[in-house]
């Protein structure tokens, strides 16, 4: 599993790029022919872990239900986001994934609830979500990266 934590670092660390790159406005902004923004889609990724995750197995999450709200599976931006939220969003990029680690191997995932993702997966187990997480994450800086030229 240290393989898929470092993998998911590593999505993290081109994540944490985008706040580094562009402007709150830039963030914020949804390209014509795009249904969200960069912003959008990084707070997404933080929340679906902790759903995927922690939700489906039974444990308090690290978002607010707020957040969860906003930026959930079927969503779409309904504002902008204020900089004290892409403050936010930043932090727990990595205070996440590092707090799985540990709490993946302190064993405190025991109870799951099988979930079947959009893509036809079935999730059945923590250590299922955590490397199904990766996919996803992938997908979404895949579409970032089309935004990007954009804004």
């Amino acid at each position: 599993m240290q393989d898929t934590f470092e993998v998911n670092r590593t999505g993290r660390k081109m994540l944490s790029s985008y706040f580094e790159n562009y402007t709150l406005e830039q963030l914020n902004k949804i390209p014509e022919g795009f249904s969200n923004n960069l912003f959008w889609n990084i707070a997404h990724i933080v929340v679906t872990q902790q759903l995927l995750v922690y939700k489906l197995s039974g444990l308090p999450i690290a978002v607010s239900d707020e957040m969860v709200e906003k930026y959930r599976k079927g969503t779409k931006p309904e504002g902008d986001a204020t900089q004290e939220e892409a403050d936010l969003i930043k932090s727990l990029l990595f205070k996440t994934v590092d707090q799985l680690e540990v709490d993946y191997n302190n064993g405190v995932f025991v109870n799951y609830q099988e979930y079947p993702t959009s893509t036809g997966f079935v999730l059945k187990d923590a250590k299922g979500a955590i490397e199904f997480n990766n996919l996803h994450e992938g997908l979404h800086i895949g579409i970032m990266m089309s935004i990007r030229k954009f804004v």
